[in-house]
């Protein structure tokens, strides 16, 4: 495995964990759809978050989430929309409020605890 995806599966495990201390529901992690994949999708009460997950070593490459561009926005509102039909608008226990698009940064520190950044509402 490359350093590199060892990294973004490190950051995913970080942010999974952040969504379930703050009582979300993981539903899927590595979605795949037709074209691309879901890092997160979970269920905050009666609402659908898909969180895309971003993870840097360090900031020599700026932050985490300058990475998550508008054509990478526009590929998650496809994905989600994928998402949403293959499991039912309706969800595994009943109706979604509403659905949105989150960005977790990640920021792995020298020593101690990965810095992690939650940004609500991103689309």
């Amino acid at each position: 495995m490359r350093a590199k995806d060892a990294v973004g599966q490190y950051g995913e495990r970080v942010a999974a964990r952040h969504l379930e201390q703050r009582g979300w529901e993981v539903l899927d992690r590595n979605w795949r759809g037709t074209r691309g994949e879901l890092d997160l999708v979970a269920l905050d009460g009666d609402v659908v978050v898909v969180v895309e997950v971003k993870t840097r070593s360090g900031e020599g490459f700026g932050h985490p989430a300058e990475a998550v561009t508008p054509a990478k926005l526009a590929r998650l509102r496809r994905l989600t929309g994928q998402w949403l039909d293959e499991h039912g608008a309706g969800g595994p226990r009943g109706r979604y409020r509403e659905v949105r698009v989150d960005v977790v940064a990640v920021t792995l520190a020298r020593s101690g605890p990965a810095r992690v950044e939650h940004l609500e509402g991103v689309l």
